[in-house]
């Protein structure tokens, strides 16, 4: 399996190439060659198979066996998995009214991105042992993905991780699970901006070809291929989960619900339709709603600055991920897609080419919600269920109850849900519903904290990479 650029004029790469690597050298995202397509029996065996067992299979597909044996493969991904705190990894609740949560935040940091991010730290560290090499790694984080990403790879001496967040735009759980990680290799910043202003400095240094290739730069966010083909097995799971009968021709579909923020699980969620999975796809959004303006209309455009929410892992304006779905859209064409992500991210504004939206509206539904809406979902489905919501998980049950309530489809539905309500205090509170909170999060607010700020005036950019520098220095004294 090799991997090409979304834009066209980066040499492939194999795994191991797409894994080390940020952006692709023309700016682009690595994605695979090809997409493989399985057989009716291929999905009646995988049916019967575990969470764990769903993402050996779908790695094994993008990780060639000359790279990864399949043996150490399968004991890289057990290891991954050793610290979730559910037997299955992941949990499917069935709750009132056909509403079905598939919780993906059973990990160390109650989020759905520690998944993804603690086979990557696996995979990593599998490469970094034969290279005898030293990585730094860049995170930018609008909430969860800094947290799962330190955790990955903490107390790691071939690994030093820096992550920037966003002041105040953050829950305090979130920026606690990354500030209270005193290890030497981990530096957190926090900076006087939005999420997608604290991706600028980062995108800065990863142009910069020599420094990126001095430091050996690379990045954890969802722009890495290997979080999103992880990803993929939510999709199978949830659908075998979810499937009224796999001994029907052809398999019933599934509608599965995403929580939409920078794009990368809605892209997951779409290889996994274009393998041959049977599922209808909805992308649901807060109020900064790109994606869904895109799905709707072709408006891929900002819409004046991000809007702080109760969602606020999902308050992004630049959805990066959607490159690689208007790629696999355009049949693959490079250069058409160079052309519109230049002028996205030059103008901010971008109307899709007219067969692109189409196919785009085919393939994926979409939903808005409001922070009302959120509180309301929220509320109903404690009521109903006496089962809290984190608000990322409550904008995919808006949409359940919209759909419930307007009678308009009776097809088996999943709603995925990102992360614990723990991790979410005020939207809870807002909710006027009661918080539970596991002790090691309540031990957070005891702990030590550490973190560097950046203010709004600052060079952002030269901050990082004098850091990045001097810990290059000292490590090589």
């Amino acid at each position: 399996m090799r991997y090409v650029s979304t834009r066209g004029e980066a040499r492939s790469v194999d795994f191991e190439g797409a894994l080390f690597s940020g952006y692709a050298p023309d700016g682009g995202l690595f994605m695979p060659q090809e997409i493989p397509t399985l057989d009716y029996n291929t999905l009646r065996t995988w049916s019967a198979f575990s969470y764990p067992e769903l993402v050996k299979e779908l790695s094994s597909l993008f990780i060639s066996s000359e790279l990864i044996p399949r043996k150490e493969l399968n004991d890289l991904i057990d290891s991954a998995f050793r610290r979730f705190r559910h037997n299955n990894v992941v949990h499917l609740a069935r709750l009132k009214d056909g509403l079905n949560v598939l919780e993906l935040w059973h990990g160390v940091t109650y989020a759905f991105k520690d998944l993804s991010l603690s086979c990557t730290g696996q995979f990593l560290q599998y490469f970094l042992k034969k290279r005898k090499q030293h990585i730094t790694i860049l995170v930018g984080t609008s909430g969860d993905t800094g947290s799962a990403a330190i955790e990955s790879v903490r107390g790691e001496n071939n690994m030093d991780i820096f992550v920037l967040l966003p002041k105040g735009l953050c829950s305090q759980i979130q920026e606690l699970q990354m500030t209270t990680v005193i290890e030497e290799n981990v530096h957190v910043f926090i900076a006087d901006g939005n999420s997608d202003e604290i991706d600028k400095p980062i995108k800065e240094l990863f142009a910069d070809a020599d420094f990126a290739r001095q430091h050996n730069l690379m990045s954890l966010n969802s722009i890495n291929w290997s979080r999103i083909m992880v990803q993929i097995a939510h999709y199978f799971y949830a659908y075998f989960q979810c499937t009224p009968s796999m001994d029907m021709t052809p398999l019933p579909a599934v509608e599965i619900v995403v929580p939409t923020g920078a794009g990368g699980n809605i892209t997951a969620g779409y290889i996994a339709q274009k393998m041959g999975l049977p599922i209808r796809l909805v992308a649901v959004v807060n109020n900064n709603d790109i994606i869904h303006r895109a799905i709707q209309h072709g408006d891929f455009s900002f819409s004046g600055s991000v809007k702080p929410t109760l969602a606020s892992a999902m308050d992004i304006q630049e959805p990066y991920n959607m490159e690689r779905i208007l790629w696999l859209l355009s049949d693959c064409d490079g250069s058409l897609i160079k052309t519109l992500m230049e002028q996205f991210y030059t103008s901010k504004n971008l109307t899709l080419p007219e067969e692109v939206q189409r196919k785009l509206s085919e393939v994926l539904s979409s939903c808005s919600a409001s922070d009302e809406d959120i509180v309301q979902a929220m509320r109903r489905c404690w009521e109903d269920n006496h089962y809290l919501l984190c608000p990322h998980s409550a904008v995919a049950v808006h949409y359940h109850y919209q759909q419930l309530d307007g009678h308009v489809s009776s097809r088996p539905r999943c709603c995925l849900a990102p992360a614990s309500a723990a991790k979410f205090l005020d939207a809870v509170l807002r909710a006027n519903l009661v918080p539970e909170v596991p002790p090691e999060i309540q031990a957070l607010n005891t702990m030590e904290t550490r973190s560097t700020t950046l203010r709004r005036e600052d060079d952002w950019a030269k901050t990082l990479r004098d850091r990045i520098e001097a810990i290059a220095m000292r490590r090589h004294t």
